[in-house]
């Protein structure tokens, strides 16, 4: 019977997992399948490779037990769908070392409910639970078709001084997380700053915006006010 129901399984080529990154755990549904093709992802990659030299997205064995970090994605187009169901296609699982990613290292989520702690997912790479944020913001607006989660200690820090609205100090990618970043996008200045930060994620920073340069341009703009902030202090 066993067997049975692991053949059935394999004929699906559907997985159903739980993953745990931290103390975070998340049930996705995932399908393997072919890469997306190279031209759907020149422009997303193209971001990710400025992240990364930048260090904002990356790894580093000082840092998080060792772990990639950080991720960037896009909405496949700008359809309005049913609450949740905002398809993205986002870096996989622990890329973040890799200084060029491939084709075979994007995901795509074709559904995330992050009330449930569970997202949909098909492609060459499982994604990360990070991926709950991004489709927490993706359902905020409509006009949200790029996120970036990065990870700065300087804008980390120096939230407060830069006027960043903040989390409380919640798990990143738990049901939490997800009703803390609608309460920001209703009660605080967070549509017009489109950044905030993750109190109870180290050094987890999020922008978001309507194309890649809105998005990426102010994670940019507010670590380079960081960085004038931390001179001033040595």
């Amino acid at each position: 019977m066993k067997n049975k129901i692991e053949n059935q399984d394999k004929k699906a080529r559907k997985i159903v997992m739980s993953t745990q990154e931290g103390v975070i755990k998340y049930r996705c549904d995932f399908t393997p399948a072919p890469p997306l093709p190279y031209e759907e992802l020149r422009e997303l990659n193209a971001w990710r490779r400025l992240m990364f030299l930048t260090r904002l997205i990356g790894q580093d064995p000082d840092r998080y037990g060792g772990y990639g970090y950080g991720n960037i994605s896009r909405r496949l187009d700008a359809t309005a769908r049913a609450e949740g169901q905002h398809p993205f296609i986002i870096t996989g699982s622990q890329t973040g070392g890799k200084p060029e990613l491939g084709p075979e290292d994007y995901v795509v989520v074709t559904a995330c409910y992050p009330d449930e702690n569970r997202l949909v997912a098909r492609g060459p790479i499982k994604p990360s639970s990070e991926s709950l944020t991004h489709g927490t913001v993706y359902a905020l607006d409509e006009r949200i078709l790029w996120v970036l989660h990065a990870h700065s200690p300087e804008i980390w820090h120096h939230a407060e001084q830069l006027g960043i609205p903040s989390t409380a100090n919640v798990p990143y990618g738990s049901p939490e997380m997800a009703a803390e970043v609608r309460r920001l996008f209703a009660e605080s200045e967070l549509p017009q700053k489109r950044i905030f930060v993750m109190a109870g994620h180290e050094d987890g920073v999020v922008t978001f915006g309507h194309t890649a340069e809105e998005t990426c341009f102010t994670m940019l703009s507010y670590l380079a006010r960081a960085m004038q902030l931390s001179e001033r202090s040595n």
